[in-house]
Protein backbone atom coordinates (compact mmCIF):
# COMPACT_ATOMS: atom_id res chain seq x y z
CA UNK A 1 0.00 0.00 0.00
CA UNK A 2 1.22 3.46 -0.87
CA UNK A 3 1.32 6.33 1.35
CA UNK A 4 -0.91 8.39 -0.22
CA UNK A 5 -3.56 5.05 0.18
CA UNK A 6 -2.44 5.02 4.18
CA UNK A 7 -2.46 9.15 4.25
CA UNK A 8 -5.92 8.90 2.45
CA UNK A 9 -7.95 5.81 2.43
CA UNK A 10 -11.08 7.93 1.16
CA UNK A 11 -8.66 8.32 -1.89
CA UNK A 12 -9.40 4.71 -3.46
CA UNK A 13 -13.60 5.49 -2.74
CA UNK A 14 -13.24 8.69 -4.68
CA UNK A 15 -11.06 7.34 -7.76
CA UNK A 16 -13.79 4.66 -7.92
CA UNK A 17 -16.53 6.89 -8.09
CA UNK A 18 -14.82 8.66 -10.73
CA UNK A 19 -14.58 5.90 -13.13
CA UNK A 20 -18.22 4.66 -12.45
CA UNK A 21 -18.66 8.19 -13.56
CA UNK A 22 -16.87 8.17 -16.56
CA UNK A 23 -17.51 4.55 -17.06
CA UNK A 24 -21.64 5.73 -17.23
CA UNK A 25 -20.80 8.90 -19.43
CA UNK A 26 -22.11 9.06 -22.96
CA UNK A 27 -19.84 10.12 -25.17
CA UNK A 28 -21.26 14.03 -25.60
CA UNK A 29 -21.18 13.96 -21.81
CA UNK A 30 -17.17 12.77 -21.89
CA UNK A 31 -16.67 15.17 -24.52
CA UNK A 32 -18.31 17.44 -22.05
CA UNK A 33 -16.09 16.17 -19.28
CA UNK A 34 -12.82 16.89 -21.12
CA UNK A 35 -13.61 20.59 -21.97
CA UNK A 36 -14.71 20.73 -18.54
CA UNK A 37 -11.25 19.04 -17.80
CA UNK A 38 -9.10 21.58 -19.62
CA UNK A 39 -11.14 24.52 -18.47
CA UNK A 40 -10.64 23.90 -14.87
CA UNK A 41 -6.70 23.44 -15.33
CA UNK A 42 -6.29 26.30 -17.47
CA UNK A 43 -8.07 28.30 -14.30
CA UNK A 44 -5.57 26.64 -12.47
CA UNK A 45 -2.79 27.52 -15.02
CA UNK A 46 -1.44 24.20 -15.61
CA UNK A 47 -0.13 24.18 -18.66
CA UNK A 48 0.64 20.20 -18.60
CA UNK A 49 -2.96 18.70 -17.81
CA UNK A 50 -4.79 21.42 -19.90
CA UNK A 51 -2.92 20.61 -23.04
CA UNK A 52 -3.01 16.88 -21.95
CA UNK A 53 -6.73 17.73 -22.03
CA UNK A 54 -6.57 19.56 -25.21
CA UNK A 55 -4.61 16.55 -26.43
CA UNK A 56 -7.41 14.23 -26.02
CA UNK A 57 -9.71 16.32 -27.91
CA UNK A 58 -7.37 16.37 -30.55
CA UNK A 59 -7.08 12.74 -30.21
CA UNK A 60 -11.35 12.40 -30.47
CA UNK A 61 -11.38 14.66 -34.17
CA UNK A 62 -12.52 12.52 -37.12
CA UNK A 63 -11.36 12.95 -40.62
CA UNK A 64 -11.89 10.01 -42.32
CA UNK A 65 -15.46 10.79 -42.71
CA UNK A 66 -16.07 13.61 -45.36
CA UNK A 67 -18.26 15.65 -43.73
CA UNK A 68 -16.34 15.83 -39.88
CA UNK A 69 -13.18 16.27 -41.90
CA UNK A 70 -13.96 20.28 -42.65
CA UNK A 71 -15.19 20.79 -39.12
CA UNK A 72 -12.05 18.49 -37.61
CA UNK A 73 -9.83 20.57 -39.34
CA UNK A 74 -10.83 23.91 -37.71
CA UNK A 75 -11.61 22.71 -34.71
CA UNK A 76 -7.73 20.86 -35.14
CA UNK A 77 -6.25 24.43 -36.11
CA UNK A 78 -8.31 25.99 -32.34
CA UNK A 79 -6.98 23.31 -30.10
CA UNK A 80 -3.64 24.15 -31.82
CA UNK A 81 -4.00 27.86 -31.34
CA UNK A 82 -5.27 26.93 -27.18
CA UNK A 83 -2.22 25.18 -26.60
CA UNK A 84 0.12 27.50 -27.79
CA UNK A 85 -2.19 30.10 -25.53
CA UNK A 86 -1.12 28.18 -22.71
CA UNK A 87 2.13 27.12 -23.41
CA UNK A 88 3.03 31.30 -23.37
CA UNK A 89 0.28 31.42 -20.33
CA UNK A 90 -2.15 33.42 -21.93
CA UNK A 91 -4.76 31.08 -20.16
CA UNK A 92 -7.22 33.61 -20.71
CA UNK A 93 -7.60 33.33 -24.17
CA UNK A 94 -7.18 30.04 -23.64
CA UNK A 95 -10.35 29.79 -21.09
CA UNK A 96 -13.16 32.06 -23.36
CA UNK A 97 -12.07 29.84 -26.57
CA UNK A 98 -12.78 26.21 -24.73
CA UNK A 99 -15.58 27.15 -22.62
CA UNK A 100 -17.33 28.88 -25.87
CA UNK A 101 -16.80 25.91 -28.03
CA UNK A 102 -17.81 23.72 -24.46
CA UNK A 103 -21.21 25.91 -24.55
CA UNK A 104 -22.26 25.15 -28.49
CA UNK A 105 -21.55 21.77 -28.14
CA UNK A 106 -23.90 21.34 -25.03
CA UNK A 107 -26.21 23.48 -27.43
CA UNK A 108 -25.92 20.89 -30.06
CA UNK A 109 -26.15 18.04 -27.87
CA UNK A 110 -29.42 19.45 -26.16
CA UNK A 111 -31.01 20.29 -29.65
CA UNK A 112 -30.55 16.99 -31.19
CA UNK A 113 -31.67 15.43 -27.71
CA UNK A 114 -28.60 13.53 -27.33
CA UNK A 115 -28.33 14.04 -23.67
CA UNK A 116 -31.00 15.21 -21.21
CA UNK A 117 -28.71 17.34 -18.61
CA UNK A 118 -25.11 18.13 -19.45
CA UNK A 119 -25.40 21.68 -17.94
CA UNK A 120 -23.35 20.40 -14.64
Amino acid sequence: MENAEVLNPNKNKANAYFVKEIMDSTPPQLLLKVYDFAIAHCQRENVEKSNRAVSELINSLNFDDEEAKDISIELLRLYQFVQESTRKGDFDVSIKILSELRNTWLKVFEKVNLTPSLAN
